[in-house]
């Protein structure tokens, strides 16, 4: 047996031993808790990559979990989609995990080692979900990422624990929506595997269970990418908890369950029952012009700056989903590459929020008054975050945007392509508000020490500042090698329609 074949395996093993050892190792030396989650998060990433590449060069792997085959036993199946996916989930876990230690000990001294423990889980949950090919196996890793995410976030501010609250309930709500989705397909066909499912499905869209299903699992993932109305859990979840955790589960939990959505829609439906026998998919793109739209504007209500990022997630959410219920090859090809865009750019802007809450001890946008003279590397790097927000070239956020108004012409979808647009006016009015207040220094200091401060660079520590640095520059490099990741990686995840 070559090593190739067992990359899908270590990314979910060496993660989850790994948290076993950090919740021990705690126990002795909380220190040793960081270098373990940094060298797990280390494998994850060496192993994701290389079954990237395997992927490429052989095809789709498939891995039957304790020599049981499918569609009798768990498979993990990791094919072009996935595989990508696999690479950002590892890729975020290990530049936040370096990220984190600062902050980590700034913001939650006392329970390092139950952070990291949980940090590894939520992880190792993300990566499972995305790499699994079995129905059930993928609500059982889903619920680890759940209960692991509102452990982190309770951990936060004052408000962290009614936020977490909130979340655990809107979150298994839609947790059950889906198990009771996959308990209809596993009553009506007798299986769990995907390819399997999508065999035995085929026979049976006429039957109001199987559509059924369909709904329910479509509406307990819309709640888990936070898609607007059900997105009620987000803002104050990821506002109040703790620096890092946010850093962590912004960029990744809706694109995940993104992930998840596409996957049921393709592996387990088709593209022929989604958007030709179950013809739902104009609703649903207006749907998403009211998540952009809605979203969009709450943004610019905001004065929170953390607060602001997770209303413009809302209408990223709607960006996403629209593009795939587009039901054309630009379209999906858009949401795919957003995926992978959005997680970046989300990354690189809550971690500027996470300096500015270690240096200030706050999030507000009046809080980062000063900030370009006093931390230039810093604020240039939301800069570049910004501008790829907004959707300027080359940063990668013009190209997927670019791919997704492409997609709503193709369609005829004016409103969508409206909304777009102008959720990047709205981004730019934002960002150059936000811009604007960091670099003209209109407060803070007492005038008699006003000018002395304003002259000390006083950046953050390079734990935080150099793995900030690497995604602002991934934002660019993403963006010049689009083209490649289309041809080579996202082609293969469209459906011919």
């Amino acid at each position: 047996m070559s090593a190739a074949t067992q990359y899908p395996i270590l990314l979910v093993a060496v993660p989850l031993l790994s948290a076993f050892c950090v919740s021990v190792a705690g126990l002795y030396r909380k220190a040793i808790c960081f270098y373990i989650t940094l060298g797990a998060m280390a494998v994850a990433l060496w192993a994701s990559v290389a079954t990237l590449f395997e992927v490429l060069e052989n095809g789709t792997i498939h891995y039957a979990l304790g020599g049981w085959p499918p569609p009798m036993g768990i498979e993990y199946v990791i094919d072009h989609l996935n595989a990508m996916v696999l690479v950002i989930i590892a890729f975020v876990g290990f530049v936040t995990a370096i990220y984190s230690k600062r902050s980590v000990e700034q913001e939650i001294p006392d329970k390092i080692s139950q952070f990291y423990t949980l940090y590894i889980l939520l992880v190792t949950g993300l990566l499972g979900i995305t790499a699994t090919g079995d129905a059930f196996n993928l609500y059982v890793l889903l619920e680890i990422a759940a209960l692991t995410s509102y452990a982190l976030i309770a951990n936060g501010e004052d408000r962290a624990p009614l936020a977490s609250f909130n979340y655990l309930i809107l979150g298994t709500i839609g947790a059950c929506f889906y198990l009771l989705g996959v308990g209809h397909l596993y009553i009506m066909t007798g299986s769990l595997n995907m390819p399997d499912l999508q065999r035995i499905v085929a026979g049976l869209y006429e039957t109001n269970a199987i559509q059924i299903a369909f709904i329910l699992i479509l509406v307990g993932v819309w709640v888990k990418m936070a898609f607007f109305p059900v997105h009620g859990w987000l803002p104050n979840a990821y506002t109040f908890a703790p620096s890092a955790t946010s850093c962590l589960m912004a960029p990744l939990m809706t694109k995940v369950s993104v992930y998840v959505m596409i996957r049921i829609m393709f592996s387990v439906y088709s593209p022929e029952f989604t958007f030709n026998a179950f013809v739902i998919h104009k609703v649903i793109v207006w749907l998403a012009v009211i998540a952009i739209v809605a979203g969009s504007l709450r943004a610019l209500a905001e004065k929170d700056f953390k607060k602001m990022l997770t209303y413009l997630i809302v209408a990223e959410v709607g960006y996403m989903v629209g593009g795939v219920w587009l039901a054309n090859r630009m379209g999906i090809t858009g949401a795919v590459l957003h995926i992978l865009n959005d997680a970046m750019m989300t990354l690189c802007l809550f971690m500027v929020a996470g300096i500015v809450m270690y240096k200030k001890k706050a999030h507000g946008i009046d809080d980062m008054r000063g900030l370009f003279r006093k931390m230039p590397f810093t604020m240039a790097a939301f800069v570049v975050g910004a501008l790829a927000m907004i959707g300027v070239p080359p940063t990668c956020g013009f190209f997927s945007k670019w791919y997704l108004i492409l997609g709503a012409i193709d369609a005829s979808e004016w409103g969508y392509l409206c909304a777009l647009l102008f959720s990047s006016l709205v981004n730019a009015v934002l960002f150059f508000r936000i811009i604007e207040v960091a670099y003209f220094d209109n407060g803070g200091d007492d005038e008699g020490h006003e000018s002395a401060t304003k002259s000390k660079i006083d950046e953050a520590p390079l734990t935080m500042l150099v793995p900030l640095l690497i995604v602002a520059v991934a934002l660019v490099v993403i963006g010049l090698c689009t083209g490649s990741i289309v041809d080579k990686v996202i082609q293969f995840t469209v459906p011919l329609l």
